[in-house]
């Protein structure tokens, strides 16, 4: 279970690099900025998203 630690932060740094590219892209006056900027969205949510399950599975496991 280790991993899916492990994947969850990657899914922050993933974040942190496409806000990083969309801010940049913005300043070039590109119009990909806006889907580097969504893919750091979706990238955020993931990341809660499986914390919420993570945490989850956790709490069942220490049930039984």
């Amino acid at each position: 279970m280790k991993y899916s630690k492990i994947f969850q932060y990657a899914y922050l740094v993933f974040a942190a690099l496409f806000i990083y590219d969309g801010v940049t892209k913005w300043n070039d006056g590109t119009n990909s900025a806006y889907v580097s900027l969504g893919l750091a969205a979706l990238a955020v949510f993931m990341y809660f998203f499986r914390r919420k399950f993570a945490k989850r599975y956790d709490n069942t496991n220490k049930s039984k």
